[in-house]
């Protein structure tokens, strides 16, 4: 993890580890103007639920937690600097830290389960479309992510953009709450990915819409709305926050946007069921997930060898047998020993289990 000048976190950081290898990872995402650690914990209590012993690891010990920071910033002050990432780079990014972190963490087949507020949500989605695009041999390593991805729980997340005007005001009014008009830069790139006839927003959710059976979802709606100077309004509403799916959850918060997320006490508005559905995810991720990893694995190994036979057309015909042949038998010895580890790895599991 790094920070800018104004302490902002950036890049993966660990909030809980239950010490001994984790059954499940439960990544957090923020949103606009948000931040990995302060988008999480209350403002009045200062209480950041996801790493608390009272609440969300109280209820899921054997889960490791972790938070992404980015530059989500919609405006510039004094230095903090407004983001010129559009989504992809943002989601190209996450899924190198967070495959990264996992590798080194030894957790690399382990669930995955997220929890994407407001922007985070479009990033997230971004990113698993891209992770699921990544199966040549040299990349492979990021198929990963999409892989073992088994939960996505949205908090506010535009998924049909809001409307244009209200929704663009809005966030500008959000950020100009604490920054002077004249330091005020608004950074349109992100601005524009969410709003409602955006062809970024769109593309997104085209990218998206086939990979949804593959995991569990669940939409959670503000239920309150926010305080913008003058007025009060919803930042995004219930209809873009939480469309009505086919074998996908969804609640309201009663909470504005910006606090949908944080939670004091195991008693605050929307706790209960966000981590209710978290301990039910996390029950069946395990047994899924391994089998996807086996499954994954083998497709790419096919994929290797489909795209080994390519590099050796157009060579003389004699080497070429030659070549294959050498291959197929190398690639079946691979085959091989990727097979007897998984095996031994799954007595190791039950053994444990």
């Amino acid at each position: 993890m790094s920070k800018s000048n104004n302490e902002q976190s950036i890049g993966i950081q660990e909030l809980y580890s239950p010490g001994l290898k984790a059954d499940i990872d439960i990544v957090a995402v923020h949103g606009l103007n948000g931040d990995a650690y302060k988008t999480w914990t209350s403002d009045e209590c200062k209480v950041n639920w996801l790493s608390d012993q009272n609440l969300l690891p109280k209820y899921l010990p054997n889960a490791r937690v972790l938070t992404w920071g980015y530059n989500a910033n919609v405006a510039s002050l004094k230095g903090r600097s407004t983001s010129s990432d559009r989504i992809l780079q943002h989601a190209q990014t996450f899924i190198a830290q967070l495959q990264a972190d996992r590798e080194l963490e030894n957790a690399s087949e382990s669930p995955i389960i997220f929890l994407c507020h407001s922007l985070g949500g479009i990033i997230v989605k971004r990113a698993l479309a891209y992770s699921m695009s990544r199966t040549a041999a040299k990349i492979a390593h990021l198929h990963s992510i999409y892989t073992c991805t088994y939960g996505i729980l949205f908090f506010g997340t535009p998924h049909s953009g809001s409307r244009k005007a209200q929704f663009a005001a809005s966030l500008q009014k959000l950020a100009s709450l604490t920054t002077p008009k004249k330091f005020l830069e608004t950074d349109s790139s992100l601005l524009r990915a969410l709003e409602e006839d955006s062809e970024i927003l769109q593309n997104i959710t085209d990218q998206f819409a086939p990979l949804m059976t593959r995991f569990h979802i669940f939409f959670f709606w503000e239920q309150e709305r926010t305080y913008l100077k003058y007025t009060k309004d919803y930042i995004v509403d219930e209809t873009s926050a939480a469309p009505i799916l086919d074998d996908t959850e969804r609640s309201g918060i009663g909470a504005d946007h910006q606090n949908m997320c944080k939670f004091e006490t195991k008693d605050s508005a929307g706790f209960r069921t966000v981590v209710a559905a978290l301990k039910r995810y996390s029950l069946d991720a395990p047994k899924v997930i391994s089998t996807r990893n086996i499954r994954a694995g083998e497709l790419l190994s096919a994929q290797g060898w489909h795209e080994a036979t390519e590099l050796v057309r157009g060579l003389p015909a004699l080497k070429a047998e030659r070549s294959t042949a050498e291959l197929q038998d190398s690639t079946g010895t691979l085959g091989r020993e990727y097979q007897r580890h998984r095996a031994l790895d799954g007595v190791a599991e039950e053994a444990g289990g």
